[in-house]
């Protein structure tokens, strides 16, 4: 997330992220070798794929235009939308989850609903479309011993 933020904030020069991304890894990320993998997937998913999920963005936030978002949501939201619509083998609810969670601890007093209603929605729609089951959160989730 530290990664993606200050990327935005210095106006998305693409080129850049390696070395933010080593330069937060190196003061941050003693114990979190295990996932670099995946928040470097993630990252160049979510840089990679932008342009699809800001419209996506828009469309469910049409009365937030994203410039007026602030960086953390907006790229709470981009995180979300990414491992929801794009991402494998992320549970939707998870993916919506996380980044509630992340909205409510690092975003202002009302990120956490508007992550959620965003997301929440985009969700709905994915289930009514058919993109993915309601219970396919289940479907990653270890069988109950019985």
């Amino acid at each position: 997330m530290q990664t993606l933020y200050q990327w935005d904030f210095r106006g998305g020069p693409t080129a850049a992220v390696p070395a933010i991304l080593d330069e937060i890894m190196a003061e941050f990320g003693a114990g979190i070798e295990d996932t670099a993998d995946y928040i470097k997937a993630t990252l160049e998913g979510v840089i990679e794929r932008r342009a699809d999920i800001d419209a996506l963005i828009r469309e469910y936030a049409p009365s937030w235009p994203m410039e007026d978002m602030s960086l953390v949501d907006r790229n709470i939201l981009r995180t979300g939308v990414y491992e929801l619509k794009f991402a494998e083998n992320i549970p939707p609810k998870v993916a919506i989850n996380e980044a509630i969670e992340l909205a409510k601890s690092y975003g202002g007093p009302s990120s956490g609903k508007f992550v959620n209603g965003i997301l929440g929605a985009m969700y709905n729609d994915m289930i009514r479309g058919g993109e993915i089951k309601p219970n396919d959160d289940k479907e990653n989730q270890p069988a109950a011993a019985g």
